[in-house]
């Protein structure tokens, strides 16, 4: 089943769990927490998200290339600034659960700019 999300004025975290639970399959009768499920979601305007609070300066992202010394850290307003699809993901991907499942999920998740 296809899901289509507009997510214009919606708060990232609460999108991002109702999204989880899409791709889990835990809206269909016939869930099985083994199996990833086949429901499609398709996120459109990512760009008009929003968060609350302080979050946009406070929150920040880490990247570690491997080397000794070498993580990044980019606040939540550079991290969006460049790609405003990369939040939305990353916090899908962080509320799924952590297993073999989780990349096939993903898999199916679409978000349109």
């Amino acid at each position: 089943m296809n899901h289509v999300i507009d997510a214009t004025n919606q708060k990232l975290g609460r999108l991002a769990s109702q999204i989880a639970i899409i791709l889990q399959g835990k809206m269909t009768a016939d869930y099985e927490p083994r199996l990833s499920g086949n429901d499609r979601v398709t996120i459109k305007n990512i760009s008009k998200i929003v968060i609350t609070g302080n979050k946009e300066d406070q929150k920040t992202y880490h990247h570690h290339t491997g080397y000794m010394g070498h993580l990044k850290t980019k606040t939540y307003k550079q991290v969006f600034a460049e790609k405003p699809e990369k939040v939305l993901w990353r916090a899908v991907f962080n509320m799924l659960p952590k297993n073999r499942l989780r990349q096939k999920r993903l898999n199916r998740l679409v978000i349109e700019k």
